[in-house]
């Protein structure tokens, strides 16, 4: 179990998003921008400080900061985009209650998802929340 401790606390806040899990999503969604990819945006620039695209999927660090990210996909969404967010299923917390509660969608994921080249599952469960416009 000391080999998971880095999990447990705020040293490590990056998860890559599981292939599968992305390309799966994007033949869904057709995505257009990623505000906060693994290792940043290209021109240097602050994914919260952005406008979004049309139809966004974002994996947002999961530190203390992870509120940040979820309030700015509601913004966007509120615009008439599409925000998928891959976030920790922390249904106790604040910014979930806050602001995953409004999705159009949540999707709770099977299972532990195994992040980057990880050969063990996250220590956490994962979810998905969705705002997209009602069809």
């Amino acid at each position: 179990m000391a080999n998971l401790k880095v999990h447990y606390s705020s040293q490590s806040v990056d998860w890559a998003t599981p292939e599968w899990l992305y390309e799966e999503l994007d033949r869904e969604f057709s995505f257009n921008f990623d505000p906060c990819p693994l290792y940043g945006l290209e021109s240097g620039v602050n994914g919260l400080e952005v406008d979004w695209g049309s139809s966004t999927y974002c994996n947002p660090p999961y530190g203390r900061g992870i509120g940040s990210w979820t309030e700015k996909a509601i913004k966007e969404a509120g615009g008439g985009k599409t925000v998928v967010l891959l976030i920790p299923s922390r249904t106790d917390t604040t910014w979930w209650h806050r602001d995953i509660m409004t999705a159009t969608e949540i999707r709770f994921i099977k299972g532990r998802l195994k992040f980057g080249g990880a050969k063990q599952g996250a220590p956490f469960p994962s979810a998905l929340a969705i705002w997209k416009e009602e069809e």
